[in-house]
């Protein structure tokens, strides 16, 4: 292996894991859909897996195809530019949409309905509010189904901004296996941290049990959303 090689094969563990760490929208909108919508490890765990690598691939697709008909680093960067601007305002969009259907979900779940029969056959509905702590299982199947896939969109949108000028282009000079070998320990890098950062919260997170807050879950959820977006467009993140 020569020393070329070796310095990007680091730089691409190092980038993985740093620009995973540092960007929130890595694992935030997982932990906090997660618990909301009450998956369970296993697939929340696959979610992230999915969305980032289809996070990965659409930036090694664009690097590949790109560098190799000729169009000029900054312009591919500039392409990033776009479609990192286009992720965060999907996922300001979709938190703040979310937010609003979890603050809906909230107040439903003030107001119960519960039908009676009486002696003579007759069925009356009335609604009570709940005004002392009690627990109910609500349906798992009322949540948004299309969440998983709304963040697979969010995320192929996303740009890994560091792939393209950092390694991608670096490594075409070198060889097309040592590219394919770079971005693979990239790719593994990022997904696993993700994955492990999901992990370790939601093992935090599942310490934390209040029947009083559990009906604002998705709407605490809509809000990291948003923040997450909002960091990312206005912040750099």
């Amino acid at each position: 292996m020569n020393d070329e090689l070796s310095i990007l094969l680091f730089s691409a563990i190092s980038l993985g894991f740093l620009h995973t760490i540092v960007g929130p929208d890595h694992y935030l909108p997982f932990i906090a859909m997660s618990k909301a919508c009450k998956w369970s490890k296993k697939k929340t765990l696959v979610i992230t897996t999915l969305c980032g690598f289809g996070h990965v691939l659409s930036s090694v697709i664009l690097g590949i195809i790109g560098l190799s008909i000729g169009f000029s680093l900054n312009f591919l960067e500039n392409i990033d530019s776009l479609r990192g601007d286009i992720a965060a305002w999907a996922l300001i969009s979709f938190g703040l949409l979310y937010m609003i259907w979890g603050v809906r979900y909230a107040f439903k779940k003030n107001r119960e309905y519960h039908w009676h029969h009486t002696d003579s056959g007759k069925i009356t509905l009335h609604s009570h509010a709940h005004t002392a702590n009690h627990f109910h299982n609500f349906d798992e199947n009322s949540t948004p189904s299309l969440t998983p896939w709304l963040l697979f969109i969010i995320f192929v949108f996303g740009p890994c901004e560091v792939l393209i000028p950092l390694l991608i282009y670096p490594s075409l000079n070198i060889g097309i296996n040592e590219l394919f070998s770079v971005i693979l320990v990239f790719g593994i890098t990022t997904i696993v941290t993700m994955n492990i950062v999901v992990a370790i919260s939601m093992a935090g997170i599942e310490m934390i049990k209040s029947v009083r807050i559990e009906k604002y879950y998705h709407a605490m959820a809509g809000g990291v959303l948003l923040v997450s977006g909002i960091l990312i467009r206005f912040f750099g993140f």
